[in-house]
């Protein structure tokens, strides 16, 4: 089952996703996004962990929201670890340039201990 749920967890919103994230659940991304970044939190993880493949519509929101918060002076992280949607990342190079935590506990860590 493929889906996406934004939660609170401690001074950060986190949105989650599992399954499949495509231009299918586009629409629910994009609204989880944009339920997350609705001014109540400046501090945002994008988990990914259960995520099993992301095409280019899910990249470029993610890249979009993520550029947003930090634009305004926030904080946030993208939950990256070792699978498979990873290799989208990898293959855009976009590991290298936004920021990436191994772990949501890391990257809760970060945002609220820079």
């Amino acid at each position: 089952m493929n889906g996406v749920r934004v939660e609170r967890d401690g001074q950060a919103v986190v949105v989650s996703g599992h399954g499949e994230l495509d231009a299918f659940t586009a629409e629910d991304l994009a609204d989880a996004l944009a339920q997350a970044g609705d001014g109540s939190a400046d501090r945002l993880v994008i988990d990914l962990t259960r995520v099993s493949f992301m095409d280019s519509t899910a990249l470029g929101l993610v890249v979009r929201k993520v550029n947003e918060i930090l634009d305004v002076g926030g904080g946030a992280r993208v939950v990256l670890p070792e699978s498979s949607a990873r290799r989208i990342f990898e293959i855009t190079t976009l590991d290298r340039v936004l920021p990436i935590a191994p772990s949501r506990r890391d990257a809760l860590r970060d945002l609220v201990d820079p």
